[in-house]
Order: C-alpha cells, then structure tokens, then sequence
C-alpha cells in the first residue's frame, strides 16, 4: 500500500478486552481504538514532507479516517492532519 499526498496508512491498537480491574468488556461496549501504528506515508502535498514516519504510534480523532480491510488486516486511511500526538517514533 502506498498513499498519496499527505495520506498516512495506520494499523488501529487493538479494542481493550479487560478493564484494569480485570472486568471483561463486551464486543457492544468496546471503543474504537485511538491509537495506532503508522504503516505507510505518503510523499507531503505542497512541499511540505511528513512529519510521522513508518513505525511511530500515534494518537488520533475518534471519527478521523476511513476504514478499509487489506489482505485479512484493518486499517485507517486519513490526512497526517488527523493525526493528534506522536506517542513513540521509531
């Protein structure tokens, strides 16, 4: 996969399964994960290069994104703008 302009690719942080008392979540109760790893960059869009890198894990807008199933794996396509924090950069 290779994005164009200023698209990032990210492999979405699995749902959390337990709580940190160790109650189990339901499938209906879970939250879509705000955290991933970034999976593929694209080149920048008016000159200007990307700032997130292949590796990083990142945070981002709970509706940010476009959902999208790949070879059995799901991901997020969205603008590096969508991107909030860089929590680990490789």
């Amino acid at each position: 996969m290779k994005p164009i302009g200023d698209r990032v690719v990210i492999q979405p942080a699995p749902a959390e399964e337990k709580t940190e008392g160790g109650i189990l979540i339901p499938e209906t109760a879970k939250e879509k994960p705000q955290k991933g790893t970034v999976v593929a960059v694209g080149p920048g869009k008016d000159g200007n290069a990307p700032t997130v890198k292949v590796g990083d894990v990142v945070l981002y807008g709970k509706y940010a994104g476009q959902e999208l199933q790949f070879e059995g794996k799901d991901y997020l396509i969205m603008r590096e703008d969508d991107i909030l924090v860089i929590l680990e950069s490789k």
